[in-house]
């Protein structure tokens, strides 16, 4: 699977795993040359406090746009170390 936004790749592997419809990367696979701080946070009641990255490419900003759990609950530990993406990224095969 591959994460594309404003032309560039964010992130690519062959190893996601799919919760509630969204594809979460491993870290190690995501583009860090593309990635910028965002003191944004959310808490899902059965995964946990959400942690988010906003992505900088090409001198454009997209604030939020990927979400991390840092520290799971139990139910959710398939997410943990990993990285998910939403406002206009697009995740493909």
């Amino acid at each position: 699977m591959k994460a594309t936004w404003n032309g560039v790749t964010i992130a690519e592997s062959d190893d996601t795993v799919v919760v509630e419809g969204n594809h979460y990367f491993p870290m190690s696979a995501l583009n860090r040359d593309f990635v910028t701080f965002s003191n944004h946070r959310t808490t899902c009641a059965w995964k946990g406090s959400a942690n988010y990255y906003s992505l900088l490419v090409n001198g454009e900003l997209n604030p939020d746009a990927a979400w991390y759990y840092a520290d799971p609950k139990p139910e959710a530990e398939a997410v943990r170390d990993r990285v998910a993406f939403w406002k206009g990224v697009k995740v493909s095969q």
